[in-house]
């Protein structure tokens, strides 16, 4: 569902769009859609701006992704509120860095005649997900040599932590041994 400006310049626009998994593309392979993502809201120009846009709403979707320590699936319902503010892209014809304002931060920007309501809903959830995905507290997480899941059955490996740190030392004593 694209959300232009012409229109959005004539009046507000409120969307109540279900999304079936597959359509949005999340650009990571470890992240998938497993229900259909439900969005409602509404969009409008902001009167007193050069075409800067508010979207106000809320989504509901399942997603899973791969803990970050096991590798197992893990799921997420995300039940989220959101309201965005984009501006549209300005080219600086200097060349230089733009400085942002401290408003600046909290808003996106969109290039074009409008934005993509997909597009808005995938930043939205892949910022919502936690930075640190994991199938539970207590994760133990595989093993770096055979790959056994810890949380299964642990392994007869002999895996301690090397210090990197120490490695061209570790080099040398070897250089110095041969």
């Amino acid at each position: 569902m694209f959300l232009s400006v012409k229109d959005l310049a004539v009046r507000e626009i409120h969307f109540s769009k279900d999304f079936p998994p597959g359509e949005i593309d999340f650009l990571e392979e470890n992240i998938r859609q497993v229900t259909p993502l439900h969005a409602e809201g509404v969009a409008e120009l902001i009167s007193e701006s050069l075409g800067e846009i508010r979207m106000q709403g809320k989504l509901t979707v399942g997603m899973e992704c791969d803990c970050d320590r096991c590798l197992e699936p893990v799921k997420f319902e995300l039940d989220s509120p959101f309201d965005l503010y984009y501006q549209p892209v300005v080219k600086d014809e200097s060349g230089g860095e733009i400085s942002l304002a401290e408003g600046d931060t909290g808003t996106s920007f969109y290039e074009g005649g409008g934005i993509e309501l997909g597009d808005v809903l995938r930043e939205h959830i892949l910022l919502t997900l936690p930075m640190q995905k994991i199938c539970r507290e207590d994760c133990k997480g595989i093993c770096s040599q055979c790959g056994q899941n810890h949380n299964e059955a642990p392994c007869d490996c002999n895996a301690k932590p090397g210090d990197d740190r120490w490695s061209a030392l570790r080099e040398m004593k070897l250089n110095l041994e041969k």
